[in-house]
C-alpha cells in the first residue's frame, strides 16, 4: 500500500475522538481547520461530514463550531456548483446521451428549484456532492441554489451540532431535540416564503 493510499484509508475511517485530537493539534491555526475540513468534504465526499461537524461543535463550542462548519460546507457547495456551472455544458450533454431518463430529473429540478435543494441540503445522509454537481449542470439560478443551500445546510449542521455537542449530558437536555425540530420547521417555512416572494423556483 502506497503512502497516499494509507493516508486516504486513515481519513476514511476517522472517528470522532481521532478527528478531535487531529483538529486540536492544529489549534494554533484558529478557526481555519474547522472551516477547511467541511469545505474539503464537498470535493472529497468520502470524508465523514457528520463526524467533522460533531468534532467542530465539541472543540470550538456549540456556537462557533456550528458557524465554522456552516461556512465551510456552504463555501464548498458553492465552489462545486460554480465550477460545474462554468465547465459543465459538455458534461451535461454527455450525461443526457448516456442516461436519457436523467432529463426528467433535470426538468423537475429546473421547475421546483428551491424546495428539493433545500430539503436535500437538510439531510446529512444525502449525497451532497452529487446534488451540487447536478444543480450546477441544471438551469437553477445561482441565487436559488445559494439560498436553498445556505438555509438547508444551516438546518443540517445545527441539528448535528445540537445532538452531538457534549453528548454525555444529552439525556439531561431533551430540549435539544425540540429545538432541532423547531429549527427545521422555521427554516423550511422561511425558505418557502422567500421562494414565493422572489419567485426563486422559476
Amino acid at each position: 500500500m502506497s503512502q497516499s493510499e494509507e493516508w486516504l484509508s486513515i481519513v476514511k475511517n476517522l472517528d470522532l475522538e481521532h478527528l478531535q485530537r487531529t483538529l486540536e493539534s492544529y489549534s494554533a491555526l484558529g478557526p481555519l481547520p474547522g472551516i477547511v475540513m467541511p469545505l474539503l468534504e464537498a470535493f472529497l465526499p468520502f470524508l465523514p461530514l457528520i463526524v467533522i461537524v460533531a468534532a467542530n461543535a465539541n472543540i470550538y463550542g456549540l456556537g462557533w463550531g456550528f458557524l465554522f462548519s456552516w461556512i465551510g460546507v456552504s463555501l464548498g457547495a458553492s465552489l462545486v456548483f460554480l465550477i460545474c456551472r462554468r465547465l459543465g455544458k459538455n458534461v451535461k450533454s454527455r450525461l443526457l446521451k448516456r442516461f436519457p431518463k436523467s432529463e426528467r430529473f433535470f426538468n423537475w429540478l429546473d421547475r421546483k428549484g428551491f424546495t428539493p435543494l433545500f430539503l436535500l441540503a437538510c439531510f446529512p445522509f444525502s449525497p451532497s456532492s452529487v446534488i451540487n454537481i447536478v444543480a450546477g449542470l441544471s438551469k437553477v439560478p445561482l441565487k436559488t441554489f445559494l439560498l436553498a443551500t445556505i438555509l438547508g445546510k444551516a438546518v443540517m449542521i445545527l441539528s448535528i451540532s445540537l445532538l452531538s455537542f457534549d453528548i454525555g449530558s444529552f439525556r439531561e437536555e431533551p430540549w435539544r431535540i425540540i429545538v432541532t425540530i423547531v429549527v427545521v420547521f422555521v427554516m423550511w417555512l422561511g425558505g418557502k416564503r422567500l421562494e414565493s416572494r422572489y419567485h426563486l423556483s422559476g
